[in-house]
């Protein structure tokens, strides 16, 4: 069974810095694409940043050029690196994960975590 366990959630204060982790597990024959995604109070999740196999990257507008997402393929792994952090970036953060496993290697899925919550203190 695939897992992603995310990490690194905290509360800091505004202008500081986070990384947070995820973690896939499972009997997974590869992973393709990567994300994060965060949901606000009240608000709808909204994806945050993606990044394929290859490492190509992507941002939603509000978080360029001050969050940086990374992988580990071999060790199944996603970063979010978080700069200047300010209220508006607290959310509870989840990572996904489009994989393929041993039981579904023709059309993969895709797999979420349960998250990690950032607070950010203003």
């Amino acid at each position: 069974q695939v897992q992603l366990v995310e990490s690194g959630g905290d509360l800091v204060q505004a202008g500081g810095s986070l990384t947070l982790s995820c973690r896939a597990s499972g009997r997974i024959l590869r992973i393709t694409d990567m994300a994060w995604h965060r949901q606000a109070p009240g608000k709808q999740r909204e994806l945050v940043a993606t990044i394929t196999a290859g490492g190509d990257t992507n941002y939603t507008d509000s978080v360029l050029d001050r969050f940086s997402i990374s992988r580990d393929n071999s060790k199944m792994m996603v970063y979010l690196q978080m700069n200047t952090l300010n209220a508006e970036d607290t959310a509870v953060y989840y990572c996904s994960a489009h994989i393929y496993t041993i039981d579904d290697e023709t059309q993969g899925n895709d797999y979420w975590g349960r998250g990690t919550q950032v607070t950010v203190s203003s």
